[in-house]
């Protein structure tokens, strides 16, 4: 099982995303194995869903230790064993072509812990657009779900420690490859928990193609 990182949608939704994650109310334990078939992702780094083996992670502070690098998880097994993720999610969460799953994973260090930490989104296939963020942190052999967010479109990256996801916002006929803006949301990992440090809103320019043409003279 393989997830879709070079797929051209799933780029493209990279690129339009930089947001946070509103913390989960609650937490479950989901005890997989770590070493699974690599179907989340290949590789990892500090910032968005890695395309190499090489892993880089974002520490605490100056002074922490470096985490420890993880073997890459069966994100696909993860997340369908996961009750806190909603039977819609799941339902998308299928081969788009052979056993090519819509599936982004990153790796690093978003809640101060011992081990990489694992960024789940999860895709359409044919827009790839995001329909749920999560945030993975390691417990006793196993991952526990400390993050959700499954209100598309949606996408969590991990930026300098910081888990930053962007939602975009659509105004009443926007088609799903034009949306008028994007939400920003940026939060960090206090008290066991993700809490909100700050927001931006993006307005989208139609200045590119979008907007009316003038009307002729005469």
């Amino acid at each position: 099982m393989r997830g879709l990182n070079s797929h051209p949608g799933a780029r493209a939704a990279r690129r339009s995303v930089r947001a946070a994650i509103p913390a989960a109310a609650g937490v479950v334990a989901v005890a997989v194995l770590a070493a699974g078939c690599g179907a989340g992702g290949t590789g990892a780094r500090d910032e968005g869903p890695a395309h190499a083996d090489s892993v880089t992670g974002a520490a605490a502070s100056p002074s922490a230790s470096p985490s420890k690098v993880p073997d890459r998880v069966d994100a696909v097994r993860l997340v369908k064993s996961d009750p806190r993720v909603s039977a819609e999610v799941k339902r998308e969460l299928k081969p788009c072509v052979a056993d090519e799953y819509p599936i982004d994973v990153s790796y690093g260090n978003v809640t101060r812990g011992s081990a990489e930490d694992v960024v789940v989104n999860v895709l359409t296939c044919g827009d790839a657009v995001g329909v749920g963020s999560y945030v993975y942190r390691e417990e006793n052999g196993g991952y526990e779900n400390v993050f959700k967010a499954e209100e598309p479109p949606v996408y969590a990256e991990i930026d300098r420690g910081d888990l930053v996801v962007t939602k975009q916002v659509y105004e009443r006929g926007d088609p799903v490859s034009s949306p008028s803006g994007e939400n920003v949301i940026t939060y960090r990992w206090s008290g066991g928990r993700f809490s909100e440090e700050y927001r931006t809103h993006n307005d989208y320019s139609n200045a590119a193609g979008n907007a009316p043409s003038p009307a002729p003279d005469g």
